[in-house]
């Protein structure tokens, strides 16, 4: 089983370096192969040419949107890309490129798909968890879509429908992939995070959650989320989901 990281990131090269350090630090405790692959969104910052310097060290591919394009669909391509990389057995982990999300839980996500669970879910609401930081109000907003979610769309083992914090068995995507070709993610925005995972929902899969010890007292830089957009996006994802538009 080899390990493959997706990054998307824009205008992230504060949070980067730290990153990609203790992803490096911890993920050779598995003493497994990994790869970390960084899809750069078009970035204004120093992004792109950092990116270029660490994927000289062999660890780290780096692909380039020639603009932003938002999220969604940089997170569509680092998914894609990295499915066509690895093998069925592998797994793909994605997280947040603003070091915000600790790379140690990736130990115990690698390990959880190990033990045969094909998703595995960094949650903001299971015992043990904690967020720093974080407003209050995007706490609270948050927190009412988690209950949303799972009022309407109950997935076994799932609280946290938004966090990005994900590992997957590779087979899993793969599965969507063949069944929905490039529109695995049609969301724009952050939303697209409660896309892939409702449509993973239709696949006979396991899915299980660790609690996330969340650090957004580490952030450099302002948030990226524009939380009304966010709001209606994900409003809309719902009512579309519930009458069975896909």
């Amino acid at each position: 089983m080899k390990i493959w990281v997706v990054l998307p990131a824009y205008n992230e090269e504060l949070g980067l370096p730290p990153l990609i350090q203790s992803l490096e630090e911890h993920l050779a405790e598995t003493g497994r192969e990994f790869k970390i692959l960084i899809v750069n969104d078009g970035s204004r910052d120093g992004t792109g040419k950092l990116l270029d310097s660490y994927a000289a060290q062999n660890r780290v591919i780096a692909v380039h949107n020639e603009k932003n394009r938002g999220l969604a669909e940089t997170i569509k391509r680092g998914l894609l890309e990295g499915a066509k990389l690895a093998n069925d057995d592998d797994l793909i982990l994605t997280m947040d490129a603003d070091n915000t999300h600790p790379a140690g839980l990736a130990l115990r996500m690698v390990r959880l798909i190990r033990e045969g669970n094909d998703v595995v879910i960094a949650s903001r609401y299971r015992e043990g968890s904690h967020v720093r930081g974080l407003a209050i109000h995007r706490r609270m907003l948050s927190w009412f879509a988690s209950i949303l979610f799972r009022l309407m769309f109950p997935i076994p083992g799932v609280r946290d429908y938004t966090c990005g914090y994900r590992a997957y068995r590779v087979l899993a995507l793969k599965k969507l992939i063949n069944r929905y070709n490039q529109d695995i993610i049609t969301e724009r925005g952050f939303s697209c995070m409660v896309d892939i995972l409702l449509r993973l929902r239709n696949e006979d899969l396991v899915f299980t959650e660790v609690p996330l010890v969340l650090r957004y007292d580490q952030k450099q830089g302002n948030s990226k989320m524009q939380i009304m957009r966010t709001i209606m996006d994900t409003l809309k994802l719902m009512l579309r989901r519930r009458i069975g538009q896909v």
